[in-house]
């Protein structure tokens, strides 16, 4: 059984499966923000299309200048990518050969990207009760590793690190000479912003991932940056195809920076639904990660492998995230995005005919 490696397009998961996939589902493998985009880009639409007449910047100056402003670093301290994988898969080749430590679970393209560059992956696996790397036990990798990826908020757990707890290791880092990659993808979801993207004026060693796909849920335009010392840029750059970022993503993405109301209500949404949603599992009895943003593992203690449960839902209509491509989860939990209301009242409903079956 060859399930897909990401979330999204459950077709290919029901094919998988061999089951077959009903009129109506709830779709919860992907994690964007079910609010969708905003309205203000919903309206301006047809004026986007002036943008595939013309050849796009290739420098992306217009949409850096308009990030360097709101994030308080330096328009050359900027690098625009065709989404955030496009960036991890340009750090790939830039650490080729190199020796990389992944921290799990985490999101499967940190390791794709390093191993198809030959690089030496080591592993560190968190333990399941909270989901925390120990600094000292982390910090005994950065002698013998050139780079390490941090996810904050990790992914899929939803788990969120202090920023003083990243800047540690990223402390420790720059003793070592090794570079720290710290994805942050889904920042803007929790209540508090944690970011440590103002460090790369102070430390040359990292590296700050974003995405605006997740909290703008613009998966199909693919649009993500990345923040780290300029001479890091460049060499970056260095790899990226000449007119990588399409002119849409560009004019989309100096419209969506300025969708502070969005981003305000969103993050009261999830919390609200999350709160709902922890508040069932802890009465129905299932195990659940504390997550802090629009993601969560869940299981059934009942269970170690989840694939019976994975199974029932999509036989529900209900798509999930699978777990099998996760290291150090290996199928033991299933993941689930925070959407709507309707869709968590059929997700508790199933999960209750699940717990009634005799």
């Amino acid at each position: 059984m060859k399930l897909p490696e990401h979330g999204s397009n459950p077709q290919y998961t029901y094919r998988a499966m061999d089951i077959s996939m009903p009129d109506q589902i709830v779709d919860l493998s992907a994690n964007i923000n079910s609010s969708g985009p905003p309205d203000r880009l919903k309206k301006i639409w047809q004026d986007l299309l002036e943008e595939i007449v013309t050849y796009p910047d290739p420098h992306s100056v217009s949409l850096r200048r308009k990030i360097a402003r709101k994030e308080g670093v330096l328009e050359e301290e900027i690098l625009i990518g065709n989404g955030g994988a496009e960036l991890i898969h340009l750090i790939g080749r830039w650490l080729a050969h190199s020796n990389v430590l992944i921290i799990h679970p985490t999101f499967s393209e940190y390791e794709k990207a390093c191993r198809i560059n030959d690089c030496t992956i080591y592993h560190l696996l968190l333990e399941e009760n909270d989901w925390d790397f120990g600094s000292k036990k982390l910090a005994a990798y950065l002698s013998k590793v050139d780079a390490v990826f941090i996810c904050n908020p990790t992914n899929p757990t939803g788990v969120l690190y202090s920023a003083s707890k990243i800047k540690e290791i990223v402390k420790e880092a720059h003793k070592e000479h090794c570079y720290v990659i710290v994805d942050e993808a889904f920042y803007d979801f929790p209540l508090e912003e944690v970011t440590v993207a103002h460090l790369v004026k102070e430390y040359s060693n990292l590296l700050v991932l974003r995405s605006m796909t997740k909290m703008f849920s613009i998966p199909g335009i693919r649009l993500g940056f990345l923040m780290a010392g300029e001479t890091v840029v460049k060499e970056l750059g260095n790899y990226q195809v000449h007119w990588s970022v399409n002119g849409i993503a560009q004019k989309v993405g100096e419209i969506l920076l300025e969708e502070t109301d969005f981003v305000y209500h969103t993050k009261y949404m999830v919390k609200r639904e999350r709160e709902k949603l922890f508040a069932f599992f802890d009465q129905s009895r299932f195990d659940y990660s504390p997550s802090q943003t629009n993601f969560y593992l869940l299981k059934d203690p009942d269970l170690n492998d989840q694939t019976e449960l994975f199974r029932f839902l999509l036989e529900n209509g209900i798509v999930s995230r699978h777990t099998q491509n996760f290291k150090g989860l290996d199928g033991r939990w299933l993941r689930f995005a925070i959407k709507g209301k309707k869709e968590h009242e059929k997700l508790m409903d199933a999960l209750t005919e699940w717990k009634s079956r005799p």
